[in-house]
């Protein structure tokens, strides 16, 4: 997939990438023009293969069954979501979901009345809804980093936050749902070390997006979703738990007979890898088709992908800024593939309705999922795109210009 032909920006990886190929490995490119990578990514065919494959085997020799004839390209899962992250597989739990792998995490943490998380305002609606729950629930403090006037959460503020409160976590979102922007979550992971406190990332929208390696973050525990960037299936994520957090004996709330033994009637073991934040009962042909989503992300070369994907994004934006009426939302010194912005004279859902009518995938975001940033912004929607590195330039100018013309037609 790989050409020594030179260019600039996107266009250079596209003649890296043999972008034609890529395509025709998934099927929905020949059906719309997806910008809602970071909703759902669209399957490449191997992964789609992965999982109906499984499925079929299921259902020929039963689901038991099938598991254990499968039982090696089940492991590699692990191993390829380390090669991915520069762990090991016994740092690695699969979760259900993002949401799922950061609940357990959280789970797993003894807090106590007024013990402090100190998080940013960039953080994500779950995980703000989470922290509320636990305040509510063991009389916690939520505090809150400020950001810079670019935008993005002031480290140094941060780090004079996490001296004053010896706080019980602290935990940031690298890319958040609802904006391009991308947090520094390695400069945060330097402060948490030289304090030794505990640090949690949301690695959600980067998994799949950016080169991510947890030693070079920092962190001690790391969620992430397969269905987003890394273009695996519905309803699988993962967690990365550090060796640290594992010989501290952290373990979730509700630890079943997947994460540790029933050694004697009143005592149980928890084992000694990330396997205890899982939990028995698991979706094979999903386990299968994320190790294949992973394997076909790492085939095609994660630091390519980021280069490209991101700058698509750029280009994006450039199209959109000086359109009447739009306004483009995100802020910060680096950008993600999440193109945010408010069109005047639009009502939210007939703007989607809208660009579903054109055929371009897009994603509506509200101040209920963004209460610090919407407010800054003073808006109360916005439309987000995100393409991936299987869009392309063409497609890129298709959605500009459809986004220039609605908002022409300034209707609500």
């Amino acid at each position: 997939m790989v050409d020594n032909s030179s260019a600039s920006g996107s266009a250079r990886e596209a003649l890296q990438l043999d972008i034609a190929a890529l395509r025709a490995d998934t099927p929905g490119c020949g059906q719309v023009i997806h910008f809602n990578n970071a909703g759902c990514g669209l399957l490449a065919a191997p992964v789609a293969n992965a999982m109906i494959g499984h499925l079929n085997l299921e259902a020929r020799m039963g689901g038991y069954e099938a598991a254990a004839a499968r039982a090696a390209e089940v492991r590699a899962f692990y191993t390829e979501i380390a090669a991915l992250i520069n762990t090991t597989p016994d740092n690695i739990a699969f979760a259900g979901s993002a949401t799922h792998a950061y609940a357990n995490a959280l789970s797993s943490i003894p807090f106590q009345t007024d013990d402090v998380i100190l998080t940013t305002r960039d953080d994500f609606v779950s995980n703000q809804i989470a922290f509320l729950s636990l305040r509510k629930r063991f009389g916690i403090r939520v505090v809150h980093a400020p950001n810079t006037p670019e935008g993005g959460v002031d480290v140094e503020a941060m780090a004079a936050l996490m001296r004053a409160h010896r706080p019980r976590l602290v935990s940031a979102t690298h890319v958040p749902t609802n904006s391009g922007l991308v947090s520094p979550v390695a400069e945060i992971g330097r402060h948490c070390r030289e304090m030794d406190l505990l640090y949690l990332v949301d690695a959600c929208q980067s998994v799949g997006q950016f080169v991510i390696d947890v030693d070079e973050i920092g962190c001690d525990l790391l969620t992430a979703t397969c269905r987003k960037f890394l273009r695996g299936p519905r309803g699988s994520g993962f967690l990365y738990v550090s060796d640290r957090v594992l010989h501290a004996g952290y373990e979730p709330l509700f630890i079943d007979m997947r994460g540790a033994r029933w050694t004697e009637p009143d005592r149980y073991e928890p084992l000694g890898t990330a396997t205890r934040f899982e939990e028995w009962e698991f979706p094979y042909a999903t386990v299968l088709g994320s190790a294949a989503a992973t394997r076909y992300a790492r085939e095609v070369g994660v630091e390519a992908i980021e280069r490209r994907t991101p700058a698509l994004a750029d280009r994006l934006r450039d199209r959109l800024a000086p359109v009447p009426g739009v306004r483009v939302l995100d802020r910060g010194p680096r950008l993600a593939a999440l193109v945010t912005f408010d069109v005047a004279g639009w009502r939210p859902q007939p703007f989607k309705a809208a660009m579903d009518a054109r055929g371009i995938n897009s994603a509506l975001s509200f101040r209920e999922f963004a209460q610090f940033d919407f407010t800054d912004k003073d808006v109360d929607w916005c439309l987000r795109l995100s393409p991936h590195y299987y869009n392309t330039e063409e497609e890129v100018d298709h959605v500009a210009d459809a986004v220039a013309d609605l908002a022409g037609r300034g209707r609500r």
